[in-house]
């Protein structure tokens, strides 16, 4: 039996790894996936490995957490250290060390085996996970769909009642050929036919966490969302001078990527579950304290319906260009 192995960070995995661990299998019958991981990189090293384990079913994949030194100048025992961490998840003899680096030929040799380097130039799938990292948006071919939900950006349409910002996010999930996760205190309420009481606040942010995370998976690069629990928040403090701890955390723990501010500058439009049109000024002035708390990217969107959809989408892909 050939035992062939593929050490890695997959930080994060993307479809060039995928190619060395397909033409790997190839050449081995058995072939273990050891994903090496350090608490303080920046993907969890236990979502990597079970971002592993499924892209790799047919595979032996294996997680080494030893915080072992990364390159040979850090530590006069460097790949003594490492043959000991792979020997420790891997006792059997090996035969084949397989990569796309220049580190394959001395870990093989540490470890007994042979080095088979797979597309070394990266002309057959040409990314890095550094290039990933910093633009995961505009690499997102390279990356595998289980992964792709990950790096998706989460734009928030948000701002006082009235202010068109359901239909900037239909307008703006249609232009970016994505998806969109409604306001989810309007369906509550609507279902319950009744205006808000304080005990709906924690099961209003309960669904719309649900359902943006629902948008997440299902999104291609960005998704919007027509308010997020920043204005649970904001009106939570309003009709009942407080917000539910929990649903404080809940905010904290995931802000948006970017907020397109919706101003208060259009005429208000009458509906069954809007009250404060004599409250526009002041509620503008939370959402803006809400923004400036959590110290996120914004843009202020103002003018014509027609002036603040231009303008929204252009926000958007000044944005999304970055990354």
């Amino acid at each position: 039996m050939k035992r062939g192995l593929v050490l890695g960070k997959f930080l994060p995995p993307h479809k060039g790894h995928l190619h060395l661990i397909q033409r790997a299998a190839e050449q081995c019958d058995l072939l273990t996936v050891i994903v090496a991981t350090l608490s303080a990189e920046p993907i969890d090293g236990n979502v990597r490995f079970q971002w592993m384990r499924a892209l790799c079913p047919e595979q032996r994949v294996l997680h080494l957490t030893d915080e072992n030194p990364q390159y040979p100048e850090e530590h006069p025992d460097f790949w003594s250290i490492w043959r000991r961490s792979i020997q420790r998840l891997h006792p059997e003899p090996l035969d084949i060390v397989f990569s796309s680096e220049d580190y394959g030929e001395r870990l093989a040799l540490e470890l007994g085996a042979r080095h088979v380097c797979v597309d070394r130039e990266r002309s057959t799938i040409p990314i890095s996970g550094t290039e990933l990292r910093n633009r995961p948006l505009s690499n997102y071919q390279y990356l595998p769909k289980l992964v792709r939900p990950y790096f998706h950006k989460k734009i928030v349409i948000t701002g006082a009642e009235s202010t068109g910002k359901t239909v900037t996010s239909r307008h703006l999930a249609n232009r970016f050929n994505t998806v969109w996760a409604h306001e989810y205190a309007r369906e509550y309420l609507e279902r319950l036919g009744r205006f808000v009481i304080e005990s709906d606040i924690p099961d209003i942010a309960r669904g719309q966490v649900a359902l943006e995370d629902k948008m997440r998976l299902s999104a291609n690069r960005i998704y919007f969302c027509d308010t997020d629990l920043m204005a649970t928040c904001v009106y939570s403090n309003y009709y009942f001078g407080q917000t539910p701890s929990a649903v404080r955390q809940a905010m904290d723990e995931r802000p948006g990527d970017l907020y397109l501010f919706m101003d208060i500058d259009i005429p208000w439009v009458a509906d069954p579950q809007r009250d404060a049109s004599d409250m526009r000024d002041h509620l503008r002035e939370q959402f803006m304290n809400e923004i400036h708390r959590y110290n996120v990217p914004f843009r202020i969107i103002g003018g014509s319906f027609s002036g603040r959809l231009k303008a929204a989408v252009q926000a958007v892909e000044d944005y999304v260009s970055a990354f």
